[in-house]
């Protein structure tokens, strides 16, 4: 293929290149098809580069596809969004200005996987609490407070057993885990015999039954709240719950009072609302409570394989092309 000139290559906003933004291993994928542009270089004059803008690249929700932001944009052919949900997308409103969305499904499924199997183990085996009483300078004996819950042989239940629940279970098998699952439509049983899973058709029933509770459904707005008070009582007082979904499916206030009261005995949390947590939160502060800052999909691997994805969808776009894993409102 014949390289692509920098002066022929379509314009495109992004955040930045840097810590806070694209590594710039990941920004070369980019820039080998596109002229990217940071949103503070394109703030600083967005009325003389706001009509060459044909693709907006977000990463972790960044930059937000504001109206205000939109509304600079006026050759803009599509959103291209790193990752699989889409909550931070107001769609039918970006398709209303003729600008198609896109996403990066089947990419991040087995890193998230990995991440939400790694929450269960360090909440579950309390290594991090480990890893602080190992580097105190005072630590002289290693205290009985580290005592932790088996693994092996216990009860997960997973809420959600989409592509990234499925892939749970498989690596849940591997520890010998009793699987349910509840989820919207019920998966075959050829799916149910590879893992051991057996379906809940009552998401109570898994509740109570489960040691530990995994959501990991795709965020809708009828999943805000799925876990309150109510939820949260009927689980085991020796329980954990386990958040790799979205922090509106938790009633936060409703999960520090059970964390508090210990209803139940811990949760490990990648998702919250907001994220970050503002810095006095209750959350924060609750040693049961182990909170990660959403990392889920975070490797190295993983990205690559998100931003080229992006890459390939805005080519399509820009070039009139279907573009692979366009998002559309749902009916």
């Amino acid at each position: 293929m014949p390289k692509v000139m920098a002066a022929d290559k379509p314009w495109a906003l992004i955040s930045e290149v840097g810590e806070n933004g694209y590594y710039e291993e990941l920004a070369v994928i980019m820039k080998e098809h596109f002229q990217i542009m940071s949103l503070c270089d394109f703030l600083q004059n967005p009325a003389l580069h706001g009509q060459k803008i044909q693709v907006l690249f977000m990463w972790k929700f960044y930059p937000e596809a504001t109206p205000a932001l939109l509304a600079l944009l006026p050759s803009l052919r599509v959103v291209c969004s790193g990752g699989t949900g889409t909550d931070h997308l107001d769609i039918p409103y970006i398709n209303s200005l003729g600008v198609k969305i896109a996403n990066t499904p089947h990419v991040v499924s087995d890193a998230t996987a990995d991440f939400a199997m790694g929450l269960l183990l360090a909440s579950a085996r309390k290594i991090f609490e480990g890893q602080e009483i190992a580097k105190a300078p005072n630590t002289a004996i290693i205290p009985q407070s580290l005592m932790g819950v088996e693994v092996t042989g216990s009860t997960l239940g997973i809420i959600g057993m989409g592509e990234v629940g499925y892939k749970i279970a498989q690596r849940s098998k591997g520890f010998d885990m009793k699987i349910l699952y509840h989820n919207r439509s019920r998966r075959s049983l050829e799916d149910e015999a590879a893992v051991g899973a057996t379906y809940c058709e009552n998401m109570d029933d898994l509740l109570k039954m489960s040691d530990f509770v995994m959501l990991s459904l795709r965020f809708t707005p009828q999943s805000i709240g799925l876990i309150g008070h109510r939820e949260l009582s009927l689980m085991k007082p020796t329980a954990t719950l386990i958040n790799i979904s979205r922090g509106l499916v938790v009633d936060q206030d409703a999960l520090v009072q059970a964390l508090q009261l210990t209803t139940i005995q811990a949760a490990a949390l990648d998702v919250t609302h907001p994220e970050p947590l503002p810095r006095d939160h209750p959350l924060l502060s609750l040693p049961n409570a182990l909170i990660t800052p959403h990392m889920g999909i975070s490797s190295t691997s993983t990205a690559k394989k998100i931003i080229q994805k992006m890459v390939d969808n805005a080519i399509a776009a820009v070039k009139g092309l279907p573009i692979p894993d366009e998002v559309k409102p749902q009916l």
